[in-house]
């Protein structure tokens, strides 16, 4: 997290002290690094340079409208799945046209929003899907860009939750049945194929599996060209790690020398669909000790953020790096370190932010969750009528309130009694 260092025993983001922006925001509250947001878009871009590619960041990652707005003014396109995600691009300043619509139950009322303003493409994960659409496009009188999820059939050897490219998941339709669903597709007259898309799964630390699907897909790519169908472009998705405690995952410009080294001359447009590694290590969750609490086998340090705010431990068993804002001095009487349960005030054992961690705490300290700005807010709620976190970017030595902390008032909203 190279935006995220220790100054004079004080942790910053950028150039601005992160006790500030607790002082002013309170906790818990997401802490963004414009910053380290630009480089990690632009790791994908300049390997990019000269070629007529597409880097669409996958909002799923983080949809908050300022985050859009940094990347959609670098020229990023972005990855939806649903209409409210379209509408965040669009509201963002980001274009339609370098939009890809993905997601495995796509709504009538989303193809026909998607073809009003004009995406880039669908990537269609069914053939019923393939159907729905080709009808949509016909009620309007429009031909709809297509671009079919291919289920490679390839073990990303990644959490079990987040794979999606083996036969057993979800996503796609199996890459021995595709050559016959691409032929349908060509027979129809309100769809137009222009890609093909893959997405084997998120976290990936190695190159070796995105090299096993895209061979698999450029064979593929060739039997439909002697079919005479034509694949403009290749999707791959994203699913590209990044460090959250010793992992060394490939960097963005050595993953792409390895997949413009594979295709090879085959006049292929390449879209990229990157979200955790390009937001993960732009953020932090800041979280204040509530109180400490010990017995006979473990210490807990209860905090104000929980769960509903950060979900991906309980969740995935996800390890999140947990520091203070405030390093202590060495042999000061309160430095010394306990190992605790970084825990939160939900009611479920399953609240808990990390565990096990060897910490020199007092009530009142102020914590950063690390790694925290990919499926953090995004997948936050209101479990235990919890109002959501704020949302802070920093820029330089400037903090934004990017999204206001909920109030009781918004978490009811549009609830109602029923009358006597």
């Amino acid at each position: 997290m190279d935006s995220f260092e220790y100054r004079d025993n004080k942790l910053h983001c950028e150039n601005l002290p992160l006790s500030e922006v607790a002082r002013q925001f309170g906790t818990p509250t997401y802490v963004y690094s414009r910053e380290a947001i630009e480089v990690a878009y632009l790791a994908y871009a300049n390997a990019l340079e000269g070629r007529d590619d597409m880097v669409c960041f996958a909002i799923k990652a983080n949809s908050n409208l300022a985050v859009l707005n940094i990347l959609a003014r670098l020229g990023a396109g972005f990855d939806v799945v649903s209409q409210g995600e379209l509408e965040r691009v669009l509201k963002a300043g980001g274009k339609a046209e370098r939009v890809v619509f993905s997601g495995v139950s796509k709504q009538s009322v989303e193809i026909r929003r998607a073809l009003e303003v004009g995406i880039h493409c669908f990537n269609i994960e069914s053939e019923a899907e393939l159907e729905r659409i080709d009808q949509v496009a016909a009620q309007q009188g429009k031909v709809a860009p297509i671009s079919f999820r291919v289920n490679p059939n390839v073990d990303a050897g990644t959490h079990p939750y987040i794979s999606t490219g083996l036969k057993e998941n979800k996503f796609g339709i199996a890459i021995d049945d595709a050559l016959r669903i691409y032929q349908r597709a060509a027979s129809l007259k309100h769809v137009k194929i222009i890609g093909m898309d893959c997405h084997i799964g998120s976290q990936l630390t190695e190159i070796a599996p995105f090299m096993d699907a895209m061979d698999k897909l450029l064979t593929l790519i060739d039997q439909l060209q002697e079919a005479g169908i034509s694949i403009e472009h290749l999707d791959l998705g994203g699913g590209l790690g990044v460090c959250y405690t010793d992992e060394v995952p490939p960097t963005p410009g050595e993953y792409i020398a390895a997949v413009l080294e594979k295709i090879g001359d085959r006049p292929l447009k390449l879209i990229f669909e990157p979200g955790r590694s390009i937001v993960a290590n732009a953020g932090v969750l800041l979280t204040e000790v509530e109180y400490l609490k010990h017995n006979e086998s473990k210490n807990f340090a209860i905090v104000d953020a929980a769960m509903n705010d950060m979900l991906r431990p309980a969740l995935y068993s996800a390890y999140l790096e947990i520091v203070p804002l405030m390093l202590r001095e060495a042999g000061s009487t309160d430095a010394v370190k306990h190992r605790y349960d970084i825990v939160g005030p939900v009611c479920e054992t399953g609240d808990f932010l990390g565990k096990d961690r060897e910490l020199s705490l007092c009530a009142g300290d102020v914590l950063a969750v690390c790694s925290a700005g990919a499926y953090g807010f995004t997948m936050s709620s209101n479990y235990n009528t919890r109002t959501r976190a704020a949302e802070v970017m920093v820029d330089d030595n400037q903090a934004y309130e990017i999204r206001a902390r909920e109030s009781f008032a918004d978490l009811i909203k549009g609830e109602k009694l029923l009358p006597n």
